[in-house]
């Protein structure tokens, strides 16, 4: 009964990795106490420098992304609530690693992918992460 619905009637979940982590983990037998936080729970200072790598790689020339000076692309999905996200470009789980190795080389993860490497260092690339995963 179900495959004779129209694609878009059929139910899509979303689940967010960290609550995947923490049912493994609670069934694994630990404790709340035990769960390291949430991956989007990064140092304020960490999440700050990520704002300004962000305007200084220049990627609100392709985004919209909030709090970003002149971040007003229109070429590229906007990233407001993008720590909400499930997935990064449709295709990689979002998550820290995921992210910052996104943002170094796409087409790494995502070959054909229009978005391109912009030259931003692996560290550079984690405190972007840090701001994008932050914002809800």
């Amino acid at each position: 009964m179900l495959a004779a619905l129209p694609y878009r009637a059929v139910p899509r979940f979303a689940v967010h990795p960290f609550a995947l982590l923490l049912l493994a983990l609670l069934a694994a037998g630990c404790m709340p106490q035990d769960i390291p936080p949430p991956f989007d729970r990064a140092p304020q200072a960490q999440v700050e420098k990520g704002r300004q790598l962000l305007a200084q790689y220049q990627c609100g020339s392709c985004h919209v992304i909030p709090d970003v000076q002149a971040a007003r692309g229109r070429m590229g999905p906007t990233l407001a609530s993008f720590g909400r996200r499930s997935y990064i470009a449709g295709h990689v789980p979002n998550g820290p690693e995921h992210l910052a190795r996104w943002i170094v080389s796409p087409r790494s993860l995502v070959p054909g992918t229009l978005m391109p490497a912009m030259g931003v260092s692996p560290d550079d690339a984690r405190d972007m992460a840090a701001y994008l995963l932050a914002l809800e």
